[in-house]
């Protein structure tokens, strides 16, 4: 099965050699599309001369940041619908590890639809983060996981693998949630369509370079995001009922 790595990236010129390196040692047959959203630092430049040396990776360009959701969609409508069969995603700053990208291609090989990489299962977890972040994590977590009536325990991991048939049936590029909700919006489609959905223990490490593009107002508007497609899908179910 043909894999392919799926990598939004912005500003990330001091991560970005060492992790191409790292994904291509670790997984030599899994090809990369990097979607740089005209990085300051030169990010798309560094990964252009990776692309010439290394082989097997292309490089989307886009005009500017235009948000984690809107990279994923234009790097899923590159490889959606060609030849590949799993689609991985994953941060570009090494907190998470290539080297269980073998592991996450043979579970969907295995029979899963899509794999998480889980914080909050047996076995997960995170480092470097302060107590306060944690909690505020796992609760939002917790929240999501009830509104939403899905099973699976980390929506907001971006660590994943998908099989791409089951991607595009649920067709990411018609999604329109930006920040880490839009990787709670495809476990969300994707629990609605019946697919399985497999959580697999990862440890999360702070990354160590770079500067992370979190924030406060991030958080807020995912949180009201998922409240209100919990609210909407809960009026459907009373509407049908009647």
């Amino acid at each position: 099965m043909r894999s392919v790595l799926v990598l939004p990236t912005y500003n990330e010129s001091e991560n970005i050699e060492p992790f191409l390196r790292a994904v291509r040692e670790a997984s030599p047959d899994t090809d990369i599309v990097v979607v740089d959203d005209n990085s300051p630092d030169g990010t798309g430049l560094v990964a252009d001369r990776l692309a010439e040396e290394l082989g097997r990776i292309d490089v989307l360009h886009r005009p500017g940041k235009a948000g984690l959701g809107s990279a994923y969609r234009a790097g899923f409508n590159e490889v959606l619908g060609g030849s590949y069969d799993i689609v991985i995603s994953m941060d570009a700053d090494f907190s998470h590890d290539p080297n269980l990208i073998p592991d996450f291609v043979q579970l969907v090989i295995d029979g899963a639809d899509i794999v998480i990489g889980s914080r909050y299962v047996t076995g997960g977890g995170t480092t470097d983060w302060p107590v306060r972040r944690q909690l505020l994590s796992r609760w939002g977590n917790a929240y999501t996981r009830s509104i939403l009536g899905v099973a699976a325990r980390d929506c907001t991991s971006g660590y994943r693998a998908y099989r791409a048939t089951s991607l595009a049936k649920i067709d990411p590029t018609s999604t329109s949630a930006e920040g880490y909700a839009f990787l709670t919006e495809l476990v969300r489609r994707m629990t609605r369509e019946g697919a399985s959905v497999v959580e697999t223990p990862i440890i999360f490490r702070d990354r160590t370079r770079g500067k992370s593009k979190m924030s406060g107002r991030i958080i807020v508007e995912s949180m009201l995001l998922v409240t209100r497609w919990g609210m909407g899908d809960r009026f459907k179910r009373l509407v049908g009922r009647n």
